[in-house]
């Protein structure tokens, strides 16, 4: 068994072997569900709960594992593209339709999807809102492409039940065609109570936002990532605590190659350097294990890697589409995409 299987193994067992029975396969193990829609938005909460979000205004649940599926979509939400979606727990969950002016708005639910509020609707033009963060139950932010040269940010402290555009004075300039993209809910992520990172692309450099403050100041730093073209740059972060980053994207275009598709940073992301083997190919979802100081995954329309190292060397272990992926405290790790696709990992 390689290193690569052995740690899959090793990962999708730990919580729970006796329940799921010999180890088989490890890797990701499809779940119907019932939908068509394209997944973006992806929150799990544990092994037996995951909340996904897309296309055509679609937000499905699952508590069992995946064995089935809930249509919790809001009511006249069709029209909608979701790109994001946050959960705090089985029954509270926040989740951001992404598109220019009105497209753009934030539902909050607290009752598992048997109603939604609609707590956010975008009324600038100019703006497009791609991802947001929570750095706790109540505080939270979202990312929108620049307004007048600078990246928008929205803020709530009530967990999402209203929300309010903070002042631009600490955000530094945008590059010309700079943009973050809405590739798999993880443009803007956060760790700790304060700390968070915007994903850029689209322009002549890749970079990386950080703010310290919950979004009222922020610092930028150049990412080691395709750039030069509106198709390449980071399309995704993951950091495991307020230090250590991890990077992903390259060019989506599948006709494209995408050379240095990911970078790690130990400096809060002040400094990235290129994975010595990156991916194969363009990658829109990155994310940690749980409780481990080298363990993450990435996925993409192409396939998914694992690296053992912290990220600077990444390994195929999945050819499968998916565009986002993320794992809960209890090691349940989900991935979603393309045709309804919903996938978790297991032995």
């Amino acid at each position: 068994m390689t290193a690569v299987a052995t740690a899959l193994a090793t990962m999708a067992a730990a919580p729970a072997i006796a329940a799921t029975g010999t180890p088989h396969a490890a890797g990701w193990h499809l779940k119907d569900s019932g939908s068509t829609a394209r997944f973006r938005g992806l929150a799990a909460v544990s092994r037996t709960t995951a909340w996904v979000a897309g296309t055509a205004g679609t937000v499905l649940r699952t508590h069992d594992g995946g064995k089935h599926w809930s249509d919790i979509s809001p009511p006249g939400a069709g029209a909608l593209e979701f790109r994001d979606i946050e959960a705090f727990d089985a029954r509270h969950a926040v989740v951001l339709a992404i598109g220019e002016g009105e497209a753009s708005r934030v539902f909050r639910t607290d009752d598992a999807g048997a109603t939604w509020t609609e707590s956010f609707r975008n009324t600038d033009p100019r703006a497009f809102y791609d991802c947001l963060t929570f750095f706790d139950r109540r505080h939270g932010i979202a990312v929108s492409d620049p307004v007048d040269g600078k990246y928008r940010i929205l803020s709530t402290g009530d967990g999402g039940r209203s929300w309010r555009v903070l002042p631009s004075d600490g955000m530094p300039p945008a590059q010309n065609g700079e943009a973050a993209f809405a590739a798999g809910g993880q443009c803007l992520v956060s760790s700790g109570s304060r700390d968070a990172w915007i994903a850029t692309g689209g322009a002549a450099t890749a970079r990386v936002l950080h703010t310290a403050d919950r979004g009222r100041t922020w610092s930028v730093t150049d990412a080691p990532v395709p750039a030069g073209d509106p198709a390449r740059g980071v399309f995704a972060l993951a950091f495991r605590d307020r230090t250590h980053g991890l990077a992903v994207g390259g060019d989506y275009r599948p006709d494209q190659s995408s050379p240095r598709a990911a970078a790690v940073s130990d400096d809060a992301g002040a400094t990235w350097t290129a994975a010595a083997e990156p991916p194969k190919a363009y990658r829109s979802g990155v994310t940690w294990l749980p409780h481990s100081r080298w363990l993450a995954l990435a996925v993409g329309p192409s396939g998914s890697d694992l690296t053992l190292d912290g990220g600077r060397t990444w390994r195929t272990f999945d050819n499968g589409s998916y565009d986002t992926v993320d794992c809960a405290p209890d090691l349940g790790c989900w991935a979603a995409g393309e045709r309804g696709r919903i996938a978790r990992l297991e032995p």
